[in-house]
C-alpha cells in the first residue's frame, strides 16, 4: 500500500516520517523544496503535482493550513482529484471547516474516491512522538481501512461521525484547549502578581480538579519562558475563526470563544502571530505589568 503526502509543514514533515518508520512506502509534495528533501532523504519519493502524488497512491493523506488550500490541492487543477483511483482514499488531516470537508468528500464520492476528514490535536511535540490524536469524519468501512495509516502517527484515533464530523470534532478541542490556556495564564498571573511561586502554585494544583494536559504542557514552558512553536498564535486564530463561521451558521453562541479570539488578535498585532500559543499569557502579563517565571 503506497501513501501518498501533501504538506509538509511544522506538523506534516515530522507525521510523514512516522509512516516511513512504520514501513509504508510514500510519495511527498511540498512547495518547500528543503522539507520535501529531508523527507525523500529518510526514504520518501517526490512528485511534482498533487494529481501525480494521486496517481501513484492508494491512500492520498494531505495535511495543509486551511479550507481553501484544501479545496485546491484536491479539486483544483492538477488536484488530488484529477489523479485519484477509483476507490482510492483521500485523508484530510487539515484543520477546516466542517462545511468544506463535506463538499469535498461529496466531489470526490462523484468520481468513486471515499474521503475521509481527520484532523490531529497535540502539536509539533506529539507529531515527532507520533502519539497525536486523530477526530476521523467519514464511513466505519472506509475509517477502518485506514485505521493502521493513522494510528502508525497517532497514539489516538477515534470515528466521530459521518463526513465532517472529525473537524467539527476538531473546532470542539481547539475551544478548549483555547479557552484553558486563557485560564491558565489568569491564574498563574494572579498568583505571580499576589508574590506566590508559580512553580509552586502549579505543582499544587496540578494533581486536582484544576490539573490537566493543557496545564502540564504549557505551564512549564511558560515558566522557562520557552515560546517557540507548538502551536502558532496564527494557526489557533485560524482554526477560531472556523470555530466562530461554523458556529454563526448554526446558530451557536460563543462569547468565552470570542474573548479570546480578541486576545490572540491582539497579540498578533504585537508581532506575537508566530509565537507558540502559550503566549496568550504575554496578553496578561502585559496587562498586569509582571511576568511568570522560576
Amino acid at each position: 500500500m503506497t501513501i501518498g503526502f501533501i504538506g509538509l509543514g511544522i506538523m506534516g514533515k515530522p507525521m510523514s516520517k512516522n509512516l516511513i518508520k512504520s514501513g509504508y512506502p510514500l510519495i511527498v509534495l511540498d512547495r518547500n523544496e528543503s522539507a520535501v528533501a529531508e523527507v525523500v532523504a529518510a526514504g520518501a519519493k517526490r512528485a511534482a503535482s498533487p494529481k501525480e502524488v494521486a496517481a501513484h497512491s492508494d491512500i492520498i493523506i494531505t495535511m495543509l493550513p486551511n479550507s481553501p488550500h484544501v479545496k485546491e490541492v484536491i479539486l483544483g487543477e492538477n488536484g488530488v482529484i484529477e489523479g485519484a483511483k477509483p476507490d482510492a482514499i483521500v485523508v484530510d488531516m487539515s484543520s477546516i471547516a466542517p462545511l468544506v470537508s463535506r463538499e469535498v468528500g461529496d466531489k470526490l464520492s462523484e468520481k468513486g474516491i471515499l474521503f475521509l476528514d481527520a484532523p490531529v490535536s497535540g502539536g509539533e511535540p506529539k507529531a515527532i512522538d507520533g502519539t497525536l490524536s486523530v477526530m476521523v469524519g467519514g464511513q466505519q468501512a472506509v475509517f477502518d481501512k485506514c485505521a493502521p495509516v493513522l494510528k502508525a502517527m497517532a497514539g489516538s484515533v477515534v470515528l466521530a461521525g459521518d463526513v465532517g464530523a472529525g473537524n467539527v470534532t476538531k473546532l470542539a478541542n481547539q475551544i478548549i484547549v483555547a479557552i484553558n490556556i486563557a485560564a491558565m495564564s489568569e491564574a498563574m498571573v494572579l498568583a505571580s502578581k499576589a508574590g506566590v511561586e508559580p512553580e509552586l502554585v502549579y505543582q499544587a494544583i496540578r494533581g486536582g480538579l484544576a490539573g490537566s494536559t493543557v496545564l502540564d504542557a504549557k505551564a512549564p514552558l511558560v515558566m522557562d519562558r520557552k515560546f517557540d512553536p507548538g502551536f502558532r498564535i496564527n494557526l489557533h486564530i485560524k482554526d477560531l475563526q472556523n470555530v466562530l463561521e461554523t458556529s454563526h451558521e448554526i446558530g451557536v453562541p460563543l462569547p468565552l470563544t470570542s474573548a479570546v479570539m480578541e486576545m490572540m488578535q491582539a497579540l498578533k498585532v504585537d508581532g506575537l502571530g508566530d509565537a507558540d500559543h502559550g503566549s496568550l499569557i504575554r496578553y496578561y502579563e502585559k496587562m498586569a505589568k509582571v511576568e511568570v517565571k522560576r
